[in-house]
C-alpha cells in the first residue's frame, strides 16, 4: 500500500533522538526522507541509529561549506518539509533557518525541534536529553520513597513526545496545507513537550487539592508469584473483583455476590494479595487471568517483550536487515493505518549511499508553478467535526489534541459510575484532558441514544475511542458499519495492545510498562516500578491525533477514510527506541533501576550542598570541565573513578553555584525542578504552558497547555473542560433533536447533568 505521505518529501538534518525520530515517522508514512549528515556521520554513534534512519536516503554535506550549504538550500527548496533540532541560532549561521527558508519556498513547512524555545532564556543552554527532564520534574523521588533522592529514567520522554507531537503538528501543517496551499514554520521545543507527558500531573484545583479518585479505589499493584516473578493486576472495578474471586477458586473465603458492595469483604481480600499471589507461578497467573479476561499480566523484560509472539504479531516489533548490524528486530511506529499502511520496511543508507541518486535528481527538479493560495486559516483543522467516545486518558488526549488544532469536538461520555470523567476523578482526569471539546452524556446501550449518534456521526470526520475490540461492534458503531454509511470517516482505535494475541484483554496505563519492559528495567533487579508520568497514556492519546491527521490528509488527497489504530503497547515500545532493539551481539548496557543516577559520570544526576541537579556533558569536553573552579584534574578520571571524585566535589557548594559555572564553560547543567514549580514559572504561564482559569463547576483550576508552535495555524488551549454533559442540549438542539430531549431522558439515552461527585 502506498503511505500516507506517499509523495511528500522530508529534508532530515535531526541528531540524537528528537529530530531523526520525527523524520522517521514520516518515512514510515511513505514520504521520500533525504538525511542529511555531516561526512563524519550522525553525532550520536548507536545501534539506534539503525532504527531513526531506516527508510531513508542519505548525503553528507558539510554545512561549513559554502557549497554543501548551498546544496542543501536546493534540497530544501525540493522539499515539503524540514527537520532540525539544533540550538536555536544554529540554522541561521548557515543561511538555512526556518525565516529564510520559508521566505524563499512559501509552501515549505519548516519543523525545528530545539530543547528548549528560541525565546527561552535557556535557549543556548546544551539540551542533553537528562538536562531537559532535570528542568521538566521528571527526575522525581519515585512513589512511595522517602526523602529527597531523585529516580532516574533512562527512557527519553522529553525526545520521544517531542517526536510525536512533530510528526503531529506536521501532518495537521500538510492537511491544512492541501486545503489553502500555504507552509508555515513549526517549533516544539523539548522542554515544552514534556507538559503533554506532564498532564494530570500538573493539574490544581485551585483551593480544593486535586480532586481525589473514587472512595475505596481498589487498584491493585505488582505482586510477586511463586516463581519469582512479578505480574501486574488492576482489581479497581467491581466486575473485576468478582471475576478475580471466581477464577482463582476464592469463593469460599470472599462472598462473590457481595463485593461489590462490602467494603469489608473488599478489604479483606486487598490483605491478602500478597500471599494469594504466592500460590501460582507468574505464567499460571497470566493464563488465568486471560481466561477470565482481567487486566492481570506478567511482568517482561525488554529483551522477553520483543521475543514475544505478541510483539511480533502487533506489529509492535519490526524486522529489518540492517547493512550494518545484520537482521535487526526494531520498535514499529506508534500508530498504524489500515488503507495507507504504515512501510517501516527499508533499511538505513550508509553515510552518504543515495547522493548520485539524489544530486541526479536535484539537477532536473523544476519548481512547479504554484497558484495563489487563498486566505490563510485560522486552525488546521477548521471544520473539522470530531466524536469523542473514549474515556480515562490515552483517548481523550487523541481527542483533546485535535481539538486544540481547531476541530470541533464532541466528547461522548457515559453517564455512569465507570465513565472517566463522571465520578471517576472528575479533576484530575476530565479537567485535563477534555479541555477543548463540548460534552454530552449519552447511554448507548439505551433505546434512543442511536438516533443521536447516527445524527452526530451525519456529519463527523472523525470517530475516536478506546473500548475493546468487539464493544463498539456490539454497539453497531464498530468501523465496518460506520464507513458503510460515512465512507469518508476517519475512525481511530486506541487500545492496550492492539491487533494480536492480546488484542482483547484489557490494560491501563500500567500495563503498558510492564508489557513492554519499561517497569522491569525501572526496577531493575528488585520490585518493578513505573515511570513518573502517564507516558504511555498520553503518548498513545497523541499518536492517536498523529494516525487521525495522516488519514485526513490522505483523505483530502484521495477522498478516502480508513482506520487508525493507537496501543499503549505500540507507544511502550518507542518511547524504549535508543535501546530496544535484538541482533547479534546486542548487550544491555543501558542505565537501568531505582539506583541508577544517568548514563556515565558526565551525564548524570549529582547531589551539592543544598540539593541535586543534572550534569550534561560529552567526552569532548573533559577538559572544558576541568577548567571549572573547583573540578581541576577530573580530565583524567574514567567510570567510577570519575563519578566519586564529581559526587565529592559537587557537595562542597550550591547547586546555583555549580549550575553558573558550568554552563558559563559551555556545559549542560540545569537544577531539578519540581512540577508544581513549573506550574507557577512566569515563562511557562507567559508561553501558555500552564493555564488557570475558572470551571463551570465555580471552581480555578490549572491544567497544562498545548505544546507546538505553529505559526500560520497555532494551536490553542480551548474552552476550559466543561463539567460533563453540560453542552448536550445545545448539542441536541443542533442536531435537531431539542424537542426529543425530555422523552431522551425519560428512556435513560441522554442525561443532562452528570451524576453527584463523592
Amino acid at each position: 500500500m502506498a503511505g500516507a505521505l506517499e509523495g511528500v518529501r522530508v529534508v532530515d538534518f535531526g541528531q540524537y533522538i528528537a529530530g531523526p525520530l520525527a523524520a522517521m515517522f514520516l518515512a514510515d508514512q511513505g514520504a521520500d526522507v533525504i538525511r542529511i549528515d555531516p561526512p563524519s556521520g550522525p553525532s550520536m554513534t548507536s545501534p539506534a541509529n539503525a532504527t531513526y534512519n531506516r527508510g531513508k536516503r542519505s548525503i553528507a554535506l558539510d554545512l561549513h561549506r559554502a557549497e554543501d550549504r548551498a546544496l542543501a538550500a536546493r534540497l530544501i527548496a525540493t522539499a515539503d518539509v524540514v527537520i532540525e533540532n539544533f540550538r536555536p541560532g544554529t540554522m541561521a549561521r548557515f543561511g538555512l533557518d526556518a525565516e529564510a527558508m520559508t521566505a524563499a519556498t512559501p509552501r515549505l513547512i519548516y519543523c525545528s525541534l530545539p530543547g528548549f524555545a528560541s525565546d527561552d532564556p535557556r535557549a543556548q543552554l546544551p539540551a542533553w536529553e537528562g538536562v531537559v527532564a532535570a528542568a521538566t520534574g521528571t527526575y522525581r523521588p519515585p512513589r512511595g520513597s522517602s526523602g529527597d533522592t531523585p529516580g532516574f529514567t533512562a527512557i527519553p520522554v522529553a525526545s520521544t513526545f517531542a517526536a510525536i507531537l512533530a510528526g503531529t503538528s506536521i501532518s495537521a501543517a500538510l492537511f491544512s496545507r492541501e486545503r489553502d496551499g500555504r507552509g508555515q514554520r513549526i517549533e516544539v521545543p523539548l522542554f515544552d513537550a514534556t507538559f503533554a507527558a506532564i498532564g494530570a500531573n500538573g493539574l490544581t484545583v485551585h483551593g480544593a487539592g486535586s480532586g481525589g479518585g473514587r472512595p475505596d479505589d481498589f487498584g491493585g499493584g505488582n505482586f510477586q508469584c511463586a516463581d519469582g516473578r512479578w505480574i501486574m493486576v488492576s482489581l479497581a472495578k467491581p466486575r473485576f473483583q468478582e471475576r478475580f474471586v471466581r477464577a482463582a477458586g476464592l469463593g469460599d473465603r470472599f462472598d462473590v455476590d457481595r463485593i461489590g458492595t462490602d467494603k469489608t469483604i473488599r478489604d479483606a481480600l486487598r490483605g491478602e494479595l500478597a500471599s494469594i499471589f504466592t500460590t501460582r507461578s507468574s505464567d499460571e497467573w497470566e493464563h488465568l487471568g486471560a481466561e477470565a479476561d482481567l487486566p492481570l499480566l506478567k511482568i517482561r523484560t525488554p529483551e522477553e517483550w520483543m521475543q514475544s509472539g505478541h510483539a511480533q504479531q502487533s506489529g509492535s516489533a519490526v524486522e529489518i536487515d540492517d547493512p550494518a548490524l545484520g537482521p535487526m528486530t526494531q520498535p514499529n511506529s506508534p500508530l498504524r493505518l489500515t488503507k495507507s499502511g504504515t512501510l517501516p520496511s527499508r533499511p538505513a543508507s550508509e553515510l552518504d549511499a543515495d547522493r548520485a541518486a539524489i544530486l541526479a535528481e536535484l539537477e532536473a527538479w523544476r519548481a512547479p508553478a504554484y497558484p495563489t493560495p487563498p486566505a490563510a486559516r485560522a486552525a488546521a483543522l477548521d471544520g473539522i467535526k470530531v466524536v469523542d467516545l473514549s474515556q480515562v486518558l490515552a483517548g481523550p488526549t487523541g481527542g483533546r489534541t485535535l481539538g486544540e488544532l481547531g476541530a470541533d469536538v464532541v466528547k461522548v461520555n457515559p453517564p455512569d459510575e465507570e465513565g472517566a470523567g463522571i465520578r471517576f476523578s472528575l479533576h484530575r482526569y476530565h479537567t485535563d484532558v477534555n479541555r477543548a471539546k463540548r460534552t454530552m452524556l449519552l447511554n448507548l446501550k439505551q433505546d434512543g441514544a442511536r438516533d443521536v449518534m447516527d445524527r452526530l456521526l451525519a456529519d463527523a470526520d472523525v470517530v475516536v475511542h478506546n473500548f475493546r475490540p468487539g464493544v463498539m461492534e456490539r454497539l453497531g458503531l464498530g468501523y465496518d458499519e460506520v464507513s458503510r454509511a460515512h465512507p469518508g470517516i476517519v475512525y481511530v482505535s486506541v487500545t492496550a495492545y492492539g491487533a494480536g494475541p492480546w488484542g482483547g484483554r484489557p490494560g491501563y496505563e500500567g500495563f503498558g510498562q510492564a508489557s513492554t519492559g519499561m517497569a522491569e528495567r525501572q526496577g531493575g533487579d528488585g520490585k518493578p516500578e513505573g515511570q513518573p508520568f502517564a507516558v504511555n497514556d498520553y503518548g498513545t492519546g497523541l499518536s492517536s491525533a498523529f494516525a487521525a491527521l495522516l488519514a485526513l490528509y490522505h483523505r483530502e488527497r484521495t477522498g478516502e477514510g480508513q482506520q487508525g489504530m493507537a496501543a499503549l503497547a505500540f507507544t511502550g515500545t518507542i518511547l524504549q527506541s535508543p535501546f530496544l532493539h535484538l541482533y547479534e551481539g546486542k548487550q544491555w548496557t543501558e542505565p537501568r533501576g531505582s539506583s541508577a543516577r544517568g548514563y556515565g559520570p558526565l551525564q548524570s544526576l549529582y547531589q551539592a550542598k543544598d540539593g541535586w541537579f543534572y550534569l550534561g556533558a560529552s567526552e569532548a569536553q573533559r577538559n572544558a570541565l576541568a577548567g571549572v573552579q573547583g573540578l581541576a584534574g577530573i580530565e583524567s578520571l574514567e567510570g567510577d573513578a570519575c563519578a566519586e571524585a564529581l559526587a565529592e566535589r559537587f557537595a562542597s557548594d550550591a547547586v546555583a553555584a555549580w549550575c553558573e559555572r558550568l554552563v558559563a564553560a559551555g556545559v549542560g547543567a540545569h537544577r531539578l525542578a519540581t512540577v508544581p514549580e513549573l506550574m507557577n514559572d512566569p515563562w511557562v504561564i507567559e508561553h501558555g504552558l500552564s493555564v488557570t482559569r475558572p470551571h463551570d463547576s465555580g471552581e480555578v483550576i490549572t491544567t497544562i497547555g498545548p505544546s507546538p508552535r505553529l505559526s500560520a495555524t497555532p494551536a490553542t488551549v480551548g474552552r476550559a473542560a466543561s463539567t460533563p454533559g453540560a453542552d448536550g442540549e445545545a448539542i441536541l438542539g443542533e442536531l435537531g433533536l431539542a424537542s426529543e430531549a425530555d422523552r431522551l431522558v425519560a428512556s435513560g439515552a441522554f442525561w443532562r447533568e452528570q451524576l453527584p461527585i463523592d
